[in-house]
């Protein structure tokens, strides 16, 4: 009796795992008053940042001003300004520099800004 239940909803089971998995829906964030695309905001830790290759990287955070931070990169600190990004993440800035922080809860990364190549990726805090 057992089997023959079995034999019944096997066919039911197979065909639930051969359907394709739900699209996912990613929705725009809302426009800002002035036009400028929502930005995403994330609470996420001042520190180190332990990164591929053995790189290290300090943050710390403005308290007073969310949309700036600092970097700490091979000795020497850069101040780094949000700048609004089309995908609303967190993208810091320090043009003069050249250095652009992705800031993500699940890795951030240190990129060249001219090139776009990264300088200390899949960086997380330590």
């Amino acid at each position: 009796m057992t089997v023959r239940a079995l034999l019944v909803c096997l066919p039911l089971v197979l065909a639930g795992c051969a359907s394709a998995p739900p699209s996912s829906v990613v929705e725009a964030l809302p426009e800002t008053a002035d036009g400028e695309p929502g930005q995403m905001e994330f609470s996420l830790a001042s520190g180190h940042y332990r990164c591929d290759a053995g790189a290290v990287v300090e943050v710390q955070r403005d308290r007073a001003h969310a949309d700036r931070l600092h970097v700490g990169w091979h000795g020497r600190r850069y101040e780094m300004a949000r700048n609004p990004s089309a995908s609303g993440l967190p993208r810091y800035e320090n043009i003069g520099d050249g250095l652009v922080w992705i800031d993500l809860p699940w890795k951030s990364f240190l990129l060249d800004h001219k090139t776009g190549k990264p300088l200390a990726s899949d960086c997380r805090p330590a």
